[in-house]
């Protein structure tokens, strides 16, 4: 699969406020679907360019790097 996206991934979105993470992802990617998840959870293991999981803790904040795939 090749996907030629000017955007792919957020390291600074680490530790912000979930919604504006999600907003600060579709605002960049506006194709994108943003899918939040618990922190502890496993993404699903299926590749797919056009979608960014979002990992969530308890008080939502992004944990992890969002990852276009």
């Amino acid at each position: 699969m090749y996907c030629n996206r000017a955007q792919n991934s957020w390291p600074e979105l680490v530790g912000q406020d979930a919604n504006r993470a999600k907003a600060i992802i579709e605002k960049d990617n506006p194709w994108m679907k943003v899918v939040p998840l618990p922190a502890r959870s496993v993404r699903p293991d299926v590749s797919c360019c056009d979608r960014v999981y979002v990992l969530v803790d308890e008080n939502g904040n992004v944990t992890e790097v969002p990852i276009a795939g």
